[in-house]
């Protein structure tokens, strides 16, 4: 029995070619069983849930059509309006939504945007809702609900935010849930547990889900059924079991070979463009491209250290203990202590919340250290002066994990590259943009980028110009923050092999912080592992992650 029937679902903006958002898709959810949809951003995907939800920008186009089942009636998606659109979500479909920080109010506590939602469907009196509300947080395995209701979203972690989403999705026992992309960026671990928690819901309330994501792993995991998206057009559609294992269309094949694993370390990671490009068709086999032979990595360590990082304590100060007349601190990072070697990739790895981002921030200046050293060019950075952190900022800079905050949505792209560079007059005004093209060239990016603005470029270009703002300073250390977490497997491909690249070409060394253990094996040399603000874990790539020794790695690895 299907509770989800779409025909021939077109969706287009006025002003741009026909209906080139959503080409005809069509596709049956059944009940019980949860579909994937996958693709690379801007594939249509993330369209789809919000024409099934009703939630359409204005300006958007909608042909075809959709049919929910609600009890013995049919729902049809085109004659729903305002009134009954509020009838149908919440009960018939809902949807867990990508970004939480973004979806949830930031000035509400979450207990009570919870109980909003369930006194707006469900019309029970406002204590009702709220015993509703904190029953379902603890539903979702928040620890102490009572207390959680009370809190805003900023004081939970990424992994609490999604676990309210997903009570205000599953509250009000939808036939269809749409989750969005609800794992992004989340670690291994925390990830697995949302979607155990996910498909224990959707057993207990017999829900059917269509499960948005760009993770094909992931999609293997949790799914029955596979539908492949490429710029609004389905490209397969099918049994996860054949689709994933068994791909016939070039471009699932090439999404496949993208990501990186065992078998890729110190190769070139093959990219979409190997397999397949839409006006040819078939370019290359799966078989043909295993044959093709991959450029090996050249191992440009040496063992020299260039960065040296001793007892770095960073605590925040939380409260007064009046009893003993001192500060209470959290402890983020706590005796920390490594060397990083000229040449070498060192990887830094670690669920949410254990330290990593605010270390690195620690290593550039950005929060005040409480205790240590760190050694970087002779000096000691946690006594330095203001001039002294300047040249030392000239030599190590940091990629940023989100690139579009960490880009001024009012300066074009030429000068957010080149304001550092003109900062720490790297070259004359007169060579100064002849140099950001250079740079430009550097990370594959066009020179038209110069006088466009971050918001008319996608997500792998602007982790692009992320890099070249670093780059343009000629650095020997890159702090790279999870700067591929968030990236289709396609541009995640092209990123790490553009960081590979210049670290041969410009002689850099990497400190690379990620949650991804599949990319950090392939990229790193050496591996750190952190918890709790502390290094419980240090050693070779193939090390650590194959065989480790602590049981938080090993929980960690086991996760993935």
């Amino acid at each position: 029995m299907s509770v989800l029937d779409v025909s021939h679902l077109q969706i287009g903006f006025a002003g741009t070619p026909e209906f080139a958002a959503v080409k005809d898709l069509s596709f049956t959810l059944k009940a019980g069983e949860t579909l994937a949809i996958v693709g690379e951003s801007g594939s249509g995907k993330s369209l789809t849930a919000l024409a099934l939800m009703g939630l359409l920008p204005k300006t958007a186009i909608l042909r075809g059509d959709a049919a929910f089942a609600d009890g013995d009636q049919k729902r049809i998606l085109q004659e729903l309006n305002g009134t009954t659109w509020q009838d149908v979500r919440g009960r018939v479909v809902s949807m867990v939504f990508q970004e939480p920080m973004s979806a949830l109010n930031p000035v509400m506590q979450v207990g009570k945007q919870l109980s909003e939602a369930i006194s707006a469907h469900q019309r029970v009196s406002h204590d009702k809702a709220r015993q509703i509300a904190i029953e379902w947080l603890g539903k979702v395995q928040l620890p102490e609900p009572e207390k959680i209701y009370a809190r805003f979203p900023h004081q939970l972690s990424g992994g609490q935010k999604q676990r309210v989403m997903i009570a205000m999705a599953m509250c009000h026992h939808p036939q269809i849930l749409i989750a969005d992309e609800p794992t992004t960026a989340l670690d291994a671990t925390v990830q697995q547990e949302v979607i155990l928690l996910m498909q224990q819901l959707q057993r207990e309330h017999e829900t059917s889900m269509i499960f948005i994501t760009h993770d094909l792993s992931l999609a293997a995991r949790i799914a029955s059924e596979v539908l492949v998206m490429y710029k609004g057009q389905v490209m397969e559609y099918g049994a996860a079991e054949v689709v994933l294992k068994h791909p016939q269309h070039p471009y699932t094949q090439a999404l496949l070979a993208c990501r990186p694993s065992v078998n890729h370390k110190s190769e070139r990671l093959p990219v979409v463009s190997d397999f397949w490009q839409p006006e040819n068709e078939l370019l290359t086999s799966e078989s043909e491209l295993k044959n093709i032979p991959a450029a090996k990595r050249e191992n440009s360590q040496s063992n020299k250290s260039i960065l040296k990082v001793e007892n770095v304590r960073i605590w925040f100060p939380q409260k007064k203990n009046w009893l003993r007349n001192a500060l209470e601190y959290f402890k983020a990072v706590d005796d920390v202590s490594f060397e990083l070697y000229k040449g070498e990739t060192l990887g830094l790895v670690g669920e949410s919340g254990c330290g990593k981002s605010t270390l690195s921030r620690g290593i550039m200046g950005l929060v005040p250290i409480h205790d240590g050293h760190i050694y970087f060019d002779g000096k000691d950075l946690a006594k330095a002066s203001q001039q002294e952190w300047l040249t030392a900022r000239r030599k190590m800079q940091m990629i940023f994990q989100d690139p579009f905050s960490s880009l001024n949505p009012r300066l074009t792209v030429g000068d957010i590259v080149s304001e550092p560079m003109r900062v720490h007059r790297i070259v004359s005004r007169s060579e100064l943009k002849k140099e950001t093209l250079r740079v430009f060239d550097l990370v594959q990016l066009p020179a038209s980028a110069y006088d466009r603005y971050p918001h008319q470029f996608s997500g792998g270009q602007r982790q692009r110009i992320g890099i070249a703002r670093a780059l343009g300073l000629k650095p020997e250390v890159l702090i790279c923050d999870e700067s591929v977490s968030a990236l289709d497997v396609s541009i995640q491909a092209q990123i790490l092999n553009l960081l590979r690249d210049l670290q041969q070409e410009l002689a850099l060394t990497y400190l690379f912080i990620s949650h991804d253990l599949s990319v950090v094996y392939y990229l790193c040399d050496r591996i750190m592992v952190m918890q709790k603000g502390k290094i419980v874990e240090t050693g070779t790539a193939e090390a650590v992650l194959k065989h480790p020794t602590n049981p938080y790695t090993q929980r960690l690895v086991d996760a993935v």
